[in-house]
């Protein structure tokens, strides 16, 4: 009889497990209808699957028993998704935008860090929610939140407030690129650097950077994936400090509790650190792509299975968050987001100037 049980409690889980990925999966393909219609396209599949599962979860709840499989969309997935998503990355075309491409993007993505995280202890704001913003408006939005969040142990709300933040300011601020475009003083190409330099979301930049004309448009896209490309770096980067940060935290509550005569807690070693795989996986396929071993057709359709991977972990995270928790925590993100991304493109206009690329 408890053989029975066993067995029926096991189909039980499996049968919940697929009820809440299914679940998850479901608000990705209508998160990616969404995203392909007029005005919703701005947004960014991703950015409407996690508030599809913030929706479904605050008006049906998350059904009995589903939590794991949405939890296993959340963090499983959206690695593979990243891995997958390495296939955009052409590293020759980001090769050959040239030196002031690069420097710039390090200045921008070093300036962006600075000021968000001052902004985020000024503002007392959650030390997670801080990073996981300064990594998407500096990165590129919701991907990068999505990558670095699992390197510090980011809470669903913590993630959620960060991509709600990036994504409405990158509507918002592309919005007003777009209108103040006759007014900004600059050529297409600076116009292109300016908007790909800038602006939080690929979706943000191309809708922005299209009106400016071709020129504009294919150099705001290659600056874009430069900052994408920077993603690697800066995960490792995040990875390492975090960890440090963890262990120097558990020596020191260890050492309080010590005798004086008892071995000290040894420091944590960089060996020790894990190492994000997902982030290197993503460096291999960019390899890949760059070297052409992958048909365009082929390469294509692993850059939108990525998508699609990752708006499932998006709608997983989504049904994680409490909503009225999130409205609460929502006004300082917001503050240290805009105002952080005033100063950002205020910085990067002078950048361009200074290097006479406008």
């Amino acid at each position: 009889m408890r053989t029975v049980n066993i067995r029926l409690t096991n189909a039980q889980g499996v049968h919940n497990f697929i009820k809440g990925l299914g679940l998850c999966l479901l608000l990705a393909v209508c998160a990616k209808l969404l995203s392909e219609l007029p005005h919703f396209g701005i947004l960014g599949q991703l950015v409407i699957a996690i508030l599809l599962g913030m929706g479904w979860r605050g008006i049906f709840g998350v059904p009995a028993g589903a939590e794991e499989g949405a939890a296993f969309a959340g963090k499983k997935l959206l690695r593979y998704g990243i891995i997958l998503l390495g296939m955009r990355l052409n590293l020759s075309d980001i090769a050959h935008a040239g030196l002031k491409v690069f420097l710039l993007v390090g200045l921008q993505i070093a300036f962006t860090f600075a000021v968000m995280l001052g902004l985020a202890r000024l503002l007392k704001l959650d030390p997670g929610t801080g990073l996981l913003t300064a990594c998407g408006t500096a990165i590129c939005g919701a991907a990068a939140v999505a990558a670095i969040s699992p390197q510090i142990k980011a809470s669903d709300e913590e993630t959620a407030a960060a991509v709600a933040t990036v994504a409405l300011l990158g509507t918002v601020w592309t919005l007003a690129y777009t209108i103040s475009l006759p007014w900004l003083g600059l050529s297409p190409a600076g116009y292109g650097v300016f908007a790909g330099a800038s602006l939080h979301e690929i979706a943000h930049v191309i809708a922005a950077a299209g009106p400016a004309g071709r020129e504009a448009l294919d150099l705001a896209v290659v600056v874009k994936l430069t900052r994408v490309a920077m993603l690697v770096p800066v995960a490792l980067v995040i990875g390492f400090w975090d960890a440090r940060k963890r262990a120097r935290k558990l020596q020191l509550t260890s050492n309080e509790v010590l005798s004086g005569n008892n071995p000290q807690p040894e420091r944590a070693r960089w060996r020790e650190i894990p190492v994000p795989w997902f982030i290197l996986g993503f460096l291999i396929m960019s390899g890949l792509n760059t070297l052409k071993l992958i048909p365009t057709p082929a390469a294509d359709a692993v850059v939108t299975g990525a998508y699609q991977l990752m708006a499932t972990a998006m709608a997983g995270l989504g049904l994680g968050v409490n909503a009225a928790s999130l409205i609460r925590k929502g006004v300082k993100p917001l503050a240290a987001g805009a105002t952080g991304s005033v100063l950002l493109s205020g910085f990067v206009y002078a950048l361009i100037g200074w290097f006479r690329i406008g």
